[in-house]
């Protein structure tokens, strides 16, 4: 009954984090002058949080609790997005992207804070395993465009 307490909490938490991804991209979309291709980009993400999420509540829905109470005070993965950068510190491509990498590290963290707990079950474990995969391959993308960014 503990393990399963403890799973839902994780769950949750992971929940949350994705919903700050959103916002954190949605406030990257809206920072982003005229650059279709980025925009596309960051909407992609937020699809990807919104199935993430889908996902992560079914399974707290199946472990016989609400998904929708995520505001887990004592969760053990340290959430944050854009959080801690909030407002877009220069506006810039550049700046925007820095800020979007520094959230995909702060996700990557938080998905590898539960994997490292041992009271999940293996079927919870294979969800979160693929979705970090498709996270690692966000965050190398994000790289990626801010490393090309600061070529030009």
């Amino acid at each position: 009954m503990e393990n399963n307490k403890a799973t839902i909490e994780t769950l949750n938490d992971l929940v949350q984090i994705n919903n700050d991804r959103i916002k954190g991209y949605e406030n990257a979309i809206k920072e982003t002058k005229n650059d279709d291709e980025l925009v596309a980009i960051f909407n992609n993400k937020i699809l990807e949080s919104q199935q993430f999420k889908s996902t992560l509540t079914e399974e707290v829905q199946v472990l016989g609790a609400d998904a929708d109470n995520t505001n887990s005070i004592s969760g053990t993965i340290h959430r944050t997005w854009l959080e801690v950068k909030a407002t877009f510190t220069g506006h810039s491509e550049k700046s925007i992207l820095e800020d979007c990498e520094f959230g995909e590290d702060a996700i990557k963290k938080a998905y590898q804070s539960a994997l490292d707990e041992e009271y999940l079950p293996a079927y919870i474990r294979d969800i979160l395993n693929d979705q970090q995969a498709i996270l690692s391959q966000s965050h190398d993308e994000i790289k990626a465009l801010r490393d090309s960014v600061e070529q030009h």
